[in-house]
């Protein structure tokens, strides 16, 4: 399939379609590449960050672990010694009054949901393309063709020559539009996949954390490790 032949043919309709369909080709593989070393590294870090967070012996240690740590358990982690730190303030805001155990539900809801939030970061794009890319080839199937009828009423005979230009152009559209798009599906279906892996680790992780903070800070206030 010759693909300059979009451009030969001079048609502006036909050309921004195509083009805009290799940009959706491009913003799909450029999300797959992305989002799937983001989703390696994540899946990688996850289940090594665990063990050595319950490993720790005592608050303080699990402290240390986290500290510097940029990865999702990590951030739980830090968010939930945060809002541990905060209840135990002197003074109290109207969000601590609710209780330790409320209060650390909410702050380690919260960063469970900007981690999930992180892990779904291009999934729309992908749902995008992979749903409007063959319409979009569709339509330049459609304009190739209504070319062709045009080149058919002119010369007022339907030879090969006459269509040989127009079809073309319409099947290099439908080409254009199935190779933007099924990447973009297999990549959002694979992605969801793990995702939801990824997501019960995390929630796992959560609700564990939750029932640790909760048993030591009900014990005693915690002090921040110093840095």
């Amino acid at each position: 399939m010759n693909f300059m032949m979009v451009f030969e043919q001079n048609d502006p309709v036909l050309v921004s379609t195509f083009l805009l369909l290799v940009l959706f080709s491009l913003l799909t593989w450029f999300v797959i590449l992305l989002r799937g070393w983001f989703f390696l590294k994540t899946r990688g870090s996850i289940k090594t960050e665990i063990n050595s967070f319950w490993k720790a012996k005592n608050l303080d240690d699990a402290r240390k672990i986290v500290a510097k740590s940029n990865a999702p358990v990590g951030r739980m982690a830090q968010a939930g010694f945060k809002a541990l730190d905060e209840f135990h303030d002197n003074e109290k805001t109207f969000a601590e009054a609710c209780g330790l155990d409320d209060f650390l539900v909410r702050n380690i809801r919260n960063a469970l949901n900007m981690e999930m939030a992180r892990l779904d970061a291009g999934m729309t794009a992908l749902a995008s393309i992979g749903s409007t890319a063959p319409f979009v080839g569709l339509f330049g199937t459609v304009w190739g063709i209504y070319h062709a009828l045009l080149a058919i009423a002119a010369s007022g005979s339907a030879t090969l020559d006459t269509v040989a230009g127009p079809m073309g152009e319409a099947l290099v559209a439908t080409a254009a539009g199935l190779f933007a798009a099924i990447p973009a599906v297999l990549a959002y279906n694979a992605f969801i996949r793990g995702n939801k892996v990824v997501s019960n680790h995390l929630d796992n992780f959560a609700h564990d954390l939750h029932h640790s903070l909760l048993a030591f800070g009900s014990q005693t206030p915690q002090t921040p490790a110093k840095k």
